[in-house]
């Protein structure tokens, strides 16, 4: 059987054999040039021996994606797009979850080490975030949705004190004066949700209560039916991610209410299960594909130039205004 080599790719789709390696290591080049090794490697039916490539070299052609939490719908959107291009690319991927548990964290970056990836693209715990800051991996790092300040990796994340700010004016703007915010306790987004959120409250004059949760089953349903056991529960509830908002749902059902009959209810993260929510819910609907686009272009381009400066990109969600936030009848509101 006849082997078929870099060098026959390189030469049906005339260009050098330097220009094919970088195509098949996920290297930027010309699109044009780009699509002739492409229908080169497919008309020649060329496979790459992954095993001696690793020999060759200090990296392979893998990335590594390693999230917070799998089952929320951000992390595979955000997965889904890297994966897209990855595989685009010529580029596998290693997904790996975390649970928000950092031992786990960094469990998995060493395997990245081990595996000899090309890079990772993290979402960092916030125990772990201050290892992560210090950390000189030798490959090149993009945290999303979380990272700190003077961070010396890449990173892409949402104005999260920003849009938490947004969803409080948009309750005041309602006639809300009484909310209560619930926080991912182990995350960076939470407690940066939590200060947009207090510092919005406190600007606007509203009754405002901030609950820090655990990461884990049942503990925001637990926390959401304390609240509503209470004399008086709030007006609005407003919650920092969508697993959070079902888990909120599930509470508020057991204990025999509706939203927004008997409390109003906002959050982040736009999930196709949310539409069939009464007449929808009100969200941040965070820009889930560009995160994952750019995390996967910085991570590129920081492989072609391992010397320019760390770069962080900062984007903007936006509003989805639902009935879940509509001004509910209740005796104690005002009139």
């Amino acid at each position: 059987m006849t082997t078929v080599g870099i060098k026959d790719v390189a030469r049906i789709a005339n260009v050098s054999i330097a220009t094919v390696s970088r195509v098949l290591s996920g290297r930027t080049v010309a699109a044009d040039l780009q699509e002739r090794v492409q229908a080169a490697v497919k008309e020649v039916g060329y496979r790459p021996n992954l095993a001696a490539r690793r020999l060759r070299s200090r990296h392979t052609n893998t990335i590594g994606l390693i999230v917070a939490d799998i089952r929320n719908p951000f992390f595979t959107a955000v997965s889904r797009m890297v994966e897209d291009i990855a595989y685009a690319r010529g580029q596998r991927v290693i997904l790996c979850n975390t649970d928000e548990n950092p031992a786990k964290e960094a469990m998995y970056l060493q395997l990245m080490h081990e595996e000899r990836v090309s890079g990772v693209i993290l979402a960092p715990t916030r125990a772990g975030l201050e290892h992560v800051a210090r950390a000189t991996p030798d490959f090149p790092m993009v945290l999303i949705d979380r990272t700190a300040p003077d961070m010396a990796h890449d990173s892409v994340v949402l104005d999260n004190e920003a849009m938490a700010a947004r969803l409080v004016e948009h309750l005041h703007e309602r006639g809300f004066t009484r909310i209560t915010g619930l926080f991912g306790a182990d995350s960076t987004t939470g407690p940066q949700r939590r200060a947009g959120f207090e510092q919005a409250a406190r600007r606007l004059g509203l009754e405002a209560e901030a609950i820090s949760v655990p990461h884990g089953v049942g503990e925001a349903e637990q926390t959401v039916t304390t609240l509503l056991n209470r004399a008086q529960r709030p007006q609005a509830l407003m919650v920092s991610n969508g697993v959070m908002m079902m888990a909120v749902l599930r509470a508020v059902r057991a204990a025999g209410l509706e939203v927004p009959r008997d409390l109003a209810l906002t959050g982040f993260d736009r999930e196709d299960w949310m539409e069939l929510v009464g007449s929808g819910l009100s969200v941040i609907q965070q820009p889930v594909e560009e995160i994952g686009r750019m995390a996967m272009t910085m991570l590129l381009d920081r492989l072609d130039h391992p010397e320019i400066s760390a770069r962080k990109v900062v984007l903007a969600g936006r509003l989805i205004a639902g009935g879940s936030s509509t001004f509910p009848p209740q005796k104690d509101l005002p009139a």
